[in-house]
């Protein structure tokens, strides 16, 4: 039995978006740019796409931009913003449990002359909506906080800070700062109605939703100041110039248009992470839950277990025929301890040695139950040659 429980990694392409994109490769292949019928086809995939992603996001088409990934539309959003604004505010803020992508785009802007300010989580890994407030200063331009952790799976308190942040702009009569929410671990499962968040700006990526890779999307509120991610032609309105890679955008809007028909499957999934949660605290002795117990993604589920090394599970996993990780998967080559968990409090060793397992569509209780037969005894044994114990 081989068991993917790693789909905060990655998901498996939907054979539904991968029939949607397959056209698109040798017949409907134009240049969306030409004019003549061929790449009149291309463009109407691409434009069906991103009223797909507007209705989603409850935006119009022109607020919608197509990049190759989360990452992308990341760096986009703190770079373009912090030029577009960098002779109004030098500030932005952000927190200590972000994704590399925008930690090391933050590194990048303070070594640019932007000053950053990281809020620390509270222990259960979520953010306080007041340590916003409190770091708020009126050369703030930015604040970029993502929706939900793809470590710990916590979900933050997006709308209340976008609430905050309205208010603070109404009150000191400024267009800024401006709010962006890394949402790629969240499309899946929560609301991303940007006029519910109160987000000026928001990232998501394909493969995150079942979706092909090398595709993602920014949102930009109307009237977001923000330059260019790439120059040379005209392509999405001047803002990212190349040509469009019209099969995976198409398979973007397919997968995002099925995102709400699997809301129930989501319930079921919920289901089963806690009873995952819930076996794996009554059968492994000293295992600790990182991340909030209620307020997480509903596919998430993160542990620390005591004497156990993170990566040796997983390498004993593997062997079992079960795939999950030790933490982000971007960071798999690095041998440091994850900075979430360092942020909510954990010992450095507790801080190197978790595991992460995240459920997806194709998760059954037959598969976690399997995990569940073999999770513990790999703990024990693990724990038993930590303390130099001989194993038979």
């Amino acid at each position: 039995m081989i068991i993917y429980l790693d789909n905060a990694a990655t998901t498996p392409c939907d054979k539904t978006v991968l029939n949607e994109m397959l056209p698109y490769f040798c017949e409907k292949f134009g240049n969306p740019n030409s004019l003549h019928s061929f790449g009149q086809e291309a463009k109407q995939g691409i434009s069906k796409a991103r009223k797909m992603s507007a209705a989603f996001l409850n935006c119009d088409c022109k607020e919608v931009f197509f990049t190759s990934g989360a990452t992308e539309s990341n760096n986009w959003a703190l770079k373009g913003v912090a030029q577009a604004l960098k002779k109004r505010g030098n500030h932005i803020i952000t927190t200590e449990i972000e994704h590399p992508c925008i930690l090391a785009t933050a590194e990048y802007l303070a070594k640019q002359g932007f000053k950053i300010t990281y809020i620390k989580p509270q222990k259960n890994g979520i953010i306080k909506i007041s340590d916003v407030e409190k770091a708020i200063t009126e050369k703030t331009i930015l604040i970029s906080v993502m929706y939900a952790n793809n470590e710990i799976g916590t979900i933050q308190p997006i709308g209340g800070i976008g609430r905050m942040i309205r208010m603070i702009r109404s009150k000191n009569r400024r267009i800024f700062p401006f709010f962006h929410t890394d949402a790629a671990q969240a499309v899946n499962y929560l609301d991303c109605d940007v006029e519910k968040l109160g987000v000026d700006m928001l990232s998501l990526s394909g493969h995150k939703i079942y979706g092909p890779k090398g595709i993602g999307a920014l949102y930009i509120r109307k009237g977001t100041p923000i330059a260019p991610f790439m120059h040379g032609g005209h392509q999405e309105k001047g803002m990212r110039s190349g040509t469009l890679n019209v099969p995976a955008i198409v398979g973007l809007g397919k997968a995002i248009e099925l995102v709400g028909k699997y809301q129930l499957k989501n319930s079921e999934i919920e289901q089963l992470r806690d009873y995952l949660i819930d076996n794996i605290l009554k059968k492994i002795p000293a295992a600790k839950l990182n991340g909030d117990r209620k307020k997480r993604l509903q596919n998430n589920v993160n542990f620390s277990f005591e004497k156990a090394e993170g990566e040796s599970v997983l390498m004993s996993l593997e062997v079992k025929g079960i795939a999950v990780s030790t933490g982000s998967a971007c960071a798999s080559g690095d041998l440091s301890p994850s900075h979430v968990l360092l942020a909510i409090g954990l010992p450095h060793i507790s801080a190197h040695g978790s595991l992460r397992i995240t459920l997806g569509r194709q998760t059954t209780k037959q598969k976690i139950d399997y995990l569940l037969k073999v999770l513990p005894p790999i703990v024990e044994k693990i724990r038993k040659i930590a303390r130099g114990i001989k194993i038979n």
